[in-house]
């Protein structure tokens, strides 16, 4: 079995959050330098990760002022973009 790619983890793990209730409507994330020490990556997957969650309406992005929580997911962000990131 192929290991999972570090963007859907980061993915899978910002839905669980929100499912879980952890993460509710208008909560701020971690920044992306946070997000990138926390799951030991670029910021190339955690902008992937992201990136996904906002095409699905579940997070909105602020320029200079952070990415927010906008709801529970109501479509599959890892399939809100066909293409696959560049690095991992």
């Amino acid at each position: 079995m192929p290991a999972v790619p570090v963007y859907r983890k980061i993915i899978n793990d910002i839905r669980e959050r929100i499912e879980s209730g952890e993460l509710k409507a208008g909560d701020k994330l971690p920044s992306i330098a946070e997000l990138m020490q926390a799951y030991e990556c670029s910021d190339t997957p955690v902008k992937a990760a992201l990136g996904r969650l906002q095409d699905a309406g579940v997070l909105e992005g602020h320029q200079g002022r952070g990415v927010y929580v906008m709801g529970k997911p109501t479509k599959d962000p890892s399939s809100a973009i066909s293409s696959s990131p560049g690095h991992q």
